[in-house]
């Protein structure tokens, strides 16, 4: 329970237990927890995680060298390729798709000895950060309280991390989808830098903005699975740009005093005027604690014409595109071909279905698009609204002095979620604009809890590939509040 990457090590090297167990113990509290609690996180688990064990306690052992991540079970959004389960995207049409191969990043963590454990429900093809929706595994609920949504897309992961149904996750992020859904889940979640991490396997919702990237209950964790992930791939050409930008080790940013000497602004524009008032409460009390912790705030931090400059900063509408080359990838088994197959097999949520039809009615590559699409998908550079944005959001942070920016992730607690009729909306979303417009990273931090015991998080914003500044600052500001705790619907079984 609430264990960490290092906990689970230090338990197997001192033989207080075994992979097997530890994977064993996470396959029970799905099995107890996750349909009969009605969280409904899980889509699937991985027939094979307990003999990937069994094989982890014998190298173990026999004294060999193992990864980074061994046994470290994993929770995969059902939108990153897996080759040894189907790959769905929520959709039903691709319920039974299994992929000829893994996600780069699933491929990496592989590579470091991680267990795929189970597979996540996600909103259907990453379409909503309200909810989590989908076709294959229906509605998902928040962990902390099931009358209330996860949000989305990656509220699967973000019940089950939360729920200690494993270890960590994994999640995209295209707008909200990992930074949303940690926030509401009491978990820390890194939108990293635009091109530090490969997106190659994971079904796109729009690869101008598409981030994929861990969630964890620890500052700590997220540090080691971008540890393991970041880096070139050649399958996602985007991931050129890291280069020279990728750190040698990302731990190394877990300092307690990081925050001694830091200048963040204060981004109020973000706020509502209607934001909850307990949203407003924790954000002042964690401006207090960020002022504790040695940092110097400018508050408020302003950014002229902030909002002409964001509606400037568009993107192509390229799902149907994407989404199409993915498929082409399953190569010619694939259940279905085109965007259009999908439709025509009626299998989808019929909460999706108006996003299907009007994304498929997009006609012709990015390039051939009006206004066109140019270059690289997601390199700011070929997009001169988003470069024009970025240069603003540099230049303004870098001529104040700051290091970092800071906003609520949301401006109210979780929304009731009741059925299918009747789904939360998109208010009080403060991850939307900046860091996907941008390309620049972004992490929410859990910042406490409102009175109903609803978690809330804090955002930290920085420059371009300044994720071991972020670390830094998210770690000191965790370990000086510790505000997480595990939900009381899932306690430890016997």
């Amino acid at each position: 329970m609430e264990t960490t990457i290092a906990g689970m090590h230090s338990a197997l090297e001192s033989g207080q237990t075994t992979c097997r167990d530890i994977v064993q113990a996470y396959l029970q509290r799905i099995a107890v927890y996750d349909k009969t609690t009605g969280v409904n996180a899980i889509i699937r688990t991985n027939p094979a995680a307990l003999a990937t064990a069994d094989d982890i306690d014998a190298r173990l052992a026999a004294g060999d060298t193992l990864g980074e991540l061994y046994c470290v079970p994993v929770i995969v959004k059902d939108n990153y390729d897996t080759y040894d389960m189907p790959t769905s995207g929520g959709n039903l049409a691709l319920a039974n798709s299994v992929p000829p191969d893994d996600s780069w990043v699933v491929a990496r963590l592989r590579e470091e000895d991680a267990i795929m454990l189970a597979k996540s429900n996600l909103d259907e093809f990453a379409f909503r950060a309200a909810h989590t929706v989908s076709s294959v595994g229906g509605i998902t609920r928040n962990a902390y309280n099931l009358n209330r949504t996860p949000a989305g897309s990656s509220g699967g992961t973000a019940a089950a991390v939360a729920a200690n149904f494993g270890a960590v996750g994994l999640g995209s992020d295209t707008g909200n989808s990992i930074r949303g859904p940690s926030s509401h889940a009491s978990l820390v979640g890194l939108r990293s830098t635009m091109g530090l991490v490969s997106r190659d396997g994971v079904i796109p919702l729009n690869l101008d903005r598409d981030v994929v990237g861990g969630m964890t209950r620890t500052v700590e964790d997220t540090a080691r699975i971008l540890n393991v992930i970041a880096g070139n791939d050649p399958a996602d050409p985007i991931t050129s740009l890291s280069e020279g930008h990728v750190a040698p080790d990302y731990t190394a940013a877990l300092d307690k005093n990081a925050l001694q000497g830091a200048r963040i602004g204060v981004f109020r524009h973000l706020i509502a005027s209607d934001a909850d008032p307990a949203v407003l409460t924790l954000f002042e009390q964690a401006l207090a604690d960020l002022r504790a912790q040695g940092a110097e705030l400018i508050d408020p931090f302003e950014i002229a014409d902030y909002d002409d400059l964001l509606r400037g900063a568009t993107s192509c509408r390229r799902f149907k595109y994407d989404l199409e080359n993915y498929l082409a990838s399953l190569g010619p088994d694939a259940p279905v071909h085109t965007l259009q197959d999908i439709i025509d097999s009626g299998l989808f949520s019929a909460v999706h279905a108006s996003s299907l039809r009007s994304n498929n009615e997009v006609v012709g590559a990015p390039d051939e698009q009006t206004p066109p699409c140019l270059g690289e998908a997601g390199n700011i550079r070929d997009n001169p609204g988003r470069q024009t944005f970025r240069d603003t959001m540099v230049n303004a942070m870098t001529d104040a002095g700051l290091d970092a920016m800071v906003y609520p992730t949301w401006d109210n607690a979780a929304q009731p979620l009741n059925n299918l009729s009747d789904l939360p909306s998109n208010k009080g979303d403060n991850s939307q604009g900046l860091a996907p417009a941008s390309g620049q990273p972004a992490i929410t931090v859990p910042m406490g809890f409102d009175a109903d015991g609803l978690p809330l998080g804090l955002q930290i914003y920085g420059l371009p590939f300044s994720e071991m500044t972020l670390i830094g600052f998210a770690y000191a500001y965790e370990q000086a509040t510790l505000h997480r705790h595990q939900p009381p619907l899932y306690p430890a079984l016997d």
